[in-house]
C-alpha cells in the first residue's frame, strides 16, 4: 500500500500538484493572517515606513528545514570542488554536472570549461561553455585536452532524452568513450552515476550496479578514491570496495557512487 501511495504521489508531482504543499500551505495561511495583521499595527509606530507591495505569501517555509545538506548532489559536489581545489589541475573540464552547485562551487576558486548538450545564455567569470553532444565522436582537438575531467550524475542521462538528445540505449557507452579520450594519460576523472540494482527508470535516469561500474572502468582506469552517498542520503568518503559491498552495492537502491580515478 505505501508504495502505491508513494507512486500516486510522485506521479501527482509530476504534473504539477504536490499534496505535501498544499498541506503545508492551508496549515500556513492562519500563521500568515495573523503575522499581516501584527505587521500592519506595528506599521503605524515605525522608525520608517515601508509601504506595503503585491503580497506573496510563502505558506511552506516555517515547516522546512533551514536548508538542504544531505542527498546526492550536496555531497559530490562538495567533495569533487574539495578534491580539485587540493589536486589543482593546469584545466578542468566539467561535462554535464550542475551549473548552480558543482560547476559554481569550482568556479569560485579556478576556471573551469563546461560542456553540455543543453544552451547556457548566461556569461559566468571564470567560466567557458561549450554546447556539444557527447554522444558523437569529439573534435580533434579535444583529444587528450585536458588534465582534470568531471561528470557528475550526468553519464545516466545519455540517450534517454530526456534533455533533447537523441534516444540511444547505449549512449552512456559512448559518453564515456569520448571522456576517455578527452583526458591525458595521467589525468584525473571524478565521476558519479546512481548505484543500485541496475535497471533504467525512464525517462529519468539508468541506476547502474557496481560491479558493471567496475568492468566498465577495467584496465582504463585507477581507482584512488571511492565514496558514496547511502539511501539516507549521508555521505561515506573514501570507502573500501570488497566483494561483497560491490555485489550487494554497499546496501543502495538508490545511492550515488563518486570515484575519482587516474587515467592509465
Amino acid at each position: 500500500m505505501k508504495k502505491i501511495l508513494n507512486n500516486i504521489y510522485n506521479m501527482l508531482v509530476v504534473f504539477g500538484a504536490d499534496p505535501r504543499k498544499t498541506i503545508h500551505s492551508i496549515k500556513g495561511l492562519p500563521y500568515y493572517l495573523r503575522n499581516l495583521q501584527l505587521l500592519k499595527k506595528q506599521q503605524k509606530s515605525t522608525v520608517k515606513e515601508f509601504p506595503f507591495g503585491k503580497f506573496y505569501p510563502c505558506l511552506n517555509d516555517r515547516f522546512s528545514n533551514g536548508g538542504i545538506a544531505t542527498g546526492h548532489y550536496f555531497h559530490q559536489d562538495l567533495l569533487v570542488a574539495r578534491r580539485i581545489h587540493l589536486n589543482n589541475p593546469n584545466i578542468h573540464v566539467d561535462v554535464g554536472s550542475r551549473i548552480d552547485g558543482f560547476v559554481a562551487h569550482v568556479a569560485a576558486f579556478r576556471p573551469i570549461e563546461v560542456i553540455d548538450i543543453r544552451p547556457l545564455s548566461n556569461e559566468v567569470p571564470n567560466m567557458k561553455f561549450l554546447q556539444a553532444d557527447l554522444m558523437v565522436p569529439i573534435k580533434d582537438d579535444l583529444v587528450e585536452y585536458c588534465d582534470s575531467l568531471s561528470c557528475l550524475h550526468a553519464i545516466e542521462h545519455f540517450g534517454l532524452g530526456r534533455y533533447g538528445d537523441p534516444v540511444n540505449y547505449d549512449g552512456y557507452i559512448l559518453g564515456l568513450d569520448n571522456l576517455y579520450c578527452m583526458l591525458k594519460k595521467g589525468g584525473k576523472l571524478y565521476f558519479s552515476v546512481p548505484i543500485g540494482p541496475q535497471r533504467i527508470e525512464f525517462d529519468a535516469h539508468r541506476v547502474f550496479s557496481l560491479s558493471y561500474l567496475l568492468e566498465l572502468f577495467c584496465n582504463k582506469y585507477h581507482i584512488d578514491h571511492f565514496s558514496f552517498v547511502d539511501d539516507r542520503g549521508d555521505l561515506h568518503e573514501c570507502a573500501q570496495i570488497t566483494k561483497e559491498n560491490e555485489q550487494n552495492n554497499f546496501g543502495c537502491i538508490y545511492g550515488c557512487g563518486i570515484f575519482e580515478m587516474t587515467k592509465l
